[in-house]
Order: structure tokens, then sequence, then C-alpha cells
């Protein structure tokens, strides 16, 4: 069972939500937060798995309580929800450990299926989209310790190209002719060794650090 954890402003939005997912059979909405105070609260009484997070919150906006919840719990799944004109605060929400975003306008079917997606952590949510969103927000960070792909193997370094392609396991595992067992094992190797705390974040990284340019086919 997947538990939601539902942490929006508008109380009708919150309401649509926990209406779609709760006709799944596989999915249970555990609790509400109104901002992002109150779902550092509410992930720590409820337990949930994947947080569903509105960027423009009072109080604490949903880039630092994503940052915060994910500091706390690294294997919390967070899923934005969002609209197209805040790029750059979904890229930050990105960058601080979010595993990926929705559109408040996507359909009911899109909204599980991405749910599921972010619980599961096997591949991008949208990678198509995801990655032109990178590709756009992205700069050179000199902060970030190009080192540290240099800690990839040779073989965890064509995994984070895969990955930056938006390729989920199974599909990488298909491409190097191995398992997905094992592409499950390198991916968490390339998460731990990058300090990344979500696959999507490991793209950022792999961006940042110049590892991956865009425009290229990764």
């Amino acid at each position: 069972m997947i538990r939601v954890l539902v942490a929006d402003d508008q109380a009708m939005v919150r309401a649509g939500l926990r209406l779609i997912l709760e006709g799944q059979a596989d999915i249970e909405v555990v609790g509400e937060a109104a901002d992002g105070e109150e779902a550092q609260v509410a992930v720590r009484r409820d337990h949930p798995n994947v947080v569903l997070m509105d960027i423009r919150m009072p109080r604490l906006d949903g880039i630092a309580a994503t940052r915060k919840l994910i500091e706390h719990d690294p294997t919390l799944r967070v899923l934005v929800v969002t609209t197209f004109d805040a790029d750059q605060y979904v890229f930050e929400a990105l960058r601080a450990g979010a595993s990926g975003f929705i559109l408040k306008d996507s359909s009911p079917e899109q909204l599980v299926a991405a749910v599921r997606l972010v619980a599961a952590g096997d591949a991008l949510v949208a990678p198509a989209r995801t990655r032109r969103l990178i590709e756009a927000q992205v700069r050179p960070q000199p902060s970030v310790d190009t080192a540290l792909i240099g800690t990839l193997t040779d073989r965890e370094r064509e995994v984070l190209v895969l990955m930056a392609r938006g390729l989920d396991n199974g599909e990488i595992a298909a491409q190097l002719f191995v398992s997905e067992a094992t592409i499950r094992t390198h991916v968490g190797h390339v998460l731990s060794k990058l300090d990344a705390r979500s696959r999507v974040q490991a793209v950022v990284v792999a961006y940042e650090s110049g590892f991956v340019r865009p425009g290229s086919p990764a």
C-alpha cells in the first residue's frame, strides 16, 4: 500500500487530490497539510511513503519543506504538484531532493501513475518534460564537486547517462544486457556516491557538474 500525504494551501485542491487517489486500491491518503510547517508535523505523525507537495505555501514553502523532509528521511518520496509558471521553483525543489513533478491540470490517470512511479523509484516522472525543465534551468555549479563523478565506475557512469536520458530501470537493463536487479544496485551506488536523495537529483548533479550537457544526446 502506498501511503500519501497531500500538502497544499488550498482546501479544494487537497480534497480533489484525495478524491482521485482514494479511488485506487493500492493508495491510501493518510493525511493533509496546509503549509510546509504542517507537512513536517504530518509526515512524522502519519508516516507516508509519498508527499504531494505544492510549491507556493505560507509559513514554509514547498522547496524548504522538501529539503527538510528529505534531510530527516532520505527514503521519503516527494512529488511536486505545480503549474507551468513555476519552472524555477520546481527545479529548486528537484535540486532539494524531490523525486519528480506533475502539473495541476494533469489527468487523474496521470496523477495516479506519477504517484506509483515515485513510490517505486525506478523511473523519472514524465522523463522528456523533466529533462527539458532541467536543461532550461540548470547552470554549472562551482559548488558541485566534480570529483564525485570520478568516484563512479565506468558502468555506473553509463547508468547515470541513461538515467539522464530518462530511461527506467527495465530499459537500462535491456540496453546494457544485464538484469533489472543489477541496474537497481548500480542506481543505488550512483545515488550514494553522488550524495543524491532521488533519481532526479542525481540527474541534476550530472548536469551541474558538466558530466551531461544540455542539448547533448545524454
